[in-house]
């Protein structure tokens, strides 16, 4: 009894010679202790999840593969092909169908567009060109009036503005030379979808009543796309396309030629004919999807695999990244004025550069080897100064700088055994020059307006347009769209793309900042607030997210603010560590998703 009483005492007297702690200290003490625990450096196991306690922006995981795309229901088509035991460039080649289907304003039988692919087994990676090819009755001043001026509807809303397409040639090439299913297998899911239809989703409803005036106005579009009395789909009604359906039959038992020289092929030129249009028989038989060496560049360790010329994209990306390797972008802070200024200042000679040496390959002589090169980023980044923004017409004059439309589309594949593709592709405006071949279901591009309409004169928006890329037969029109593979150890990390027009090549690059300068996951590397600067006009776009102090900073150092506030981009990205796919599909896109396979 005594010594209980002792240590009760003891117990007592020490409470009483402490110092008193308050219950605000207590609670700082126990967070310290709390946030020290999850922050505790921890073992990274294999095949484990890698997520950071402090990212807020989540992607999608899983171990087996993963899609990621604008429009789910042709995500999920992508996933499907997966889980069946497909690859990569079968998945794609699904995803690439369907999107025609379901997302059809820039997703195309009808258009074109870029594939990169990095093939595992061969650590091979190649860029399949299937940009759509102006007609061989095509010719340098077909869009100028009489007077001489540019005739600016003639190239966008009319048959005369369609190339001719290279989506079922690039997509069939792609499956036949590095795919294991066949077309039919792939292209099922999209015909199913034609023909039986899908439900109307919120993106595409409010879509297609944006653009039902100029989609009325053609005959077979509008008995698509509206009701017989001509009112708009609602929410969850279903949409059939019979003819789309028809068309993705003939290609599924035909090949190809069922496209460039069958039935579609004569269906497309007699809407053609009958429309004052240009593409023959001849033009669409002439079609091929071209195999270009991939741009490669190095950053810190890591191979930048992306589009070659007749896209500037790749390229510029490069060129860019280049500029900013050897500046501690980390030390200076994520979207802090100091980096910001670097990347401004980066992207304006980069597009200066594109708008005097870019242009179709077959065409024109391009430095690709002198752009990319470590040692011209050196000599550009040594005359940027680091206190004041320089004005665009210090860098270069202005010579073939085109305004592209940002209604195109992106998605991105890889699966379990490292496969991966990259595959942006577009009919140019929304809905193409919002025509219809009759009796195909195929909307058709307005390509052509990506060529310069008058070479050496300034066109509508204020800008010269040069002869690197004018119009002439056969010729592919300059493109920003910007595919993208980086490779960690030679096997893909981190696979990416965007629509966007002008501005897809600087949402690339700082998507891939973000992930390899700043240890972002696929998610956050996409959600974070975007700027973009294209040299002309000399302004500065910037997403809602930079503070009002960094662009007073940026204000102050002479950049010029745009008024608006929008949105730049679309990005569709994979991040593949430690056996693990993480997807991540723009928050910035109602209806986009990204669907692993497990």
């Amino acid at each position: 009894m005594k010594l209980r009483l002792i240590v009760l005492v003891s117990f007592i007297a020490s409470f009483a010679s402490a110092p008193a702690i308050s219950h605000e200290q207590k609670a700082q003490s126990d967070f310290e202790k709390t946030l020290a625990e999850f922050t505790k450096a921890k073992p990274i196991v294999a095949n484990t999840p890698r997520l950071d306690t402090k990212d807020r922006f989540v992607p999608v995981i899983s171990r087996k593969g993963m899609v990621t795309s604008r429009e789910k229901i042709a995500t999920q088509v992508g996933a499907d092909i997966l889980a069946k035991g497909g690859n990569a460039v079968d998945a794609a080649v699904g995803v690439g169908f369907a999107l025609a289907v379901t997302y059809p304003q820039a997703g195309n039988i009808g258009g074109g567009g870029f594939m990169v692919v990095h093939l595992a087994e061969e650590n091979k990676s190649i860029a399949i060109d299937y940009r759509e090819m102006a007609p061989s009755g095509a010719h340098r001043d077909m869009y100028l009036n009489e007077d001489g001026s540019v005739n600016n509807d003639l190239s966008k809303y009319t048959h005369k503005a369609s190339g001719v397409p290279g989506t079922v040639a690039g997509m069939v090439h792609a499956l036949e030379n590095y795919g294991t299913m066949s077309l039919k297998e792939v292209m099922m899911p999209a015909y199913n979808l034609a023909k039986n239809g899908f439900n109307m989703y919120n993106y595409l409803e409010t879509s297609l009543n944006n653009r039902k005036e100029r989609l009325t106005a053609n005959e077979a579009a509008g008995k698509v796309f509206f009701k017989n009395d001509g009112s708009s789909y609602k929410y969850g009604e279903v949409l059939k396309q019979k003819d789309l359906a028809w068309s993705l039959m003939q290609i599924m038992n035909n090949g190809k030629d069922a496209f460039y020289k069958g039935e579609i092929a004569k269906r497309i030129v007699a809407d053609q004919e009958a429309n004052d249009g240009l593409i023959t028989m001849d033009d669409m038989a002439a079609y091929v999807a071209l195999e270009r060496p991939a741009i490669v560049g190095e950053y810190k360790g890591h191979k930048v695999v992306t589009m070659p010329p007749p896209s500037s994209g790749g390229i510029h990306l490069v060129q860019m990244m280049n500029m900013l390797e050897n500046d501690d972008l980390k030390a200076k802070g994520h979207n802090s004025a100091a980096t910001l200024h670097l990347y401004i200042e980066a992207m304006r000679q980069a597009y200066a550069d594109r708008s005097k040496y870019l242009g179709d390959p077959d065409f024109s002589d391009v430095p690709v080897a002198e752009l990319i090169s470590k040692e011209y980023a050196k000599i550009v980044r040594d005359v940027i100064p680091m206190d004041r923004a320089r004005k665009s017409t210090e860098v270069a004059p202005a010579l073939d700088l085109l305004k592209e439309s940002p209604q195109t589309t992106h998605f991105s594949v890889m699966d379990q055994w490292g496969n991966a593709v990259s595959n942006t592709y577009t009919l140019n405006f929304s809905y193409g020059n919002h025509t219809m071949a009759a009796g195909t279901g195929i909307m058709m591009n307005n390509e052509m307006d990506d060529f310069s309409a008058k070479p050496g004169t300034p066109n509508g928006y204020g800008l010269i347009g040069g002869e690197a890329n004018s119009v002439q037969p056969r010729k592919r029109p300059l493109s920003s769209m910007t595919p993208t593979i980086v490779l960690k150890d030679d096997k893909p990390f981190f696979v990416t793309g965007s629509p966007g027009g002008s501005t897809i090549i600087t949402v690339v690059m700082q998507s891939v900042m973000n992930a390899l300068e700043f240890d972002m996951n696929a998610m956050h590397s996409l959600a974070a607030p975007r700027i973009h600067h294209q040299w002309l006009p000399d302004m500065v776009m910037m997403e809602e997210g930079i503070s009002k102090d960094t662009k007073d900073i940026l204000v102050n150092m002479g950049h010029t603010i745009a008024p608006m506030q929008m949105t730049i981009g679309s990005l569709s990205t994979i991040m593949f560590k430690d056996g693990i796919y993480y997807g991540a599909a723009d928050i910035r896109s109602m209806d986009a998703a990204a669907i692993g396979i497990d």
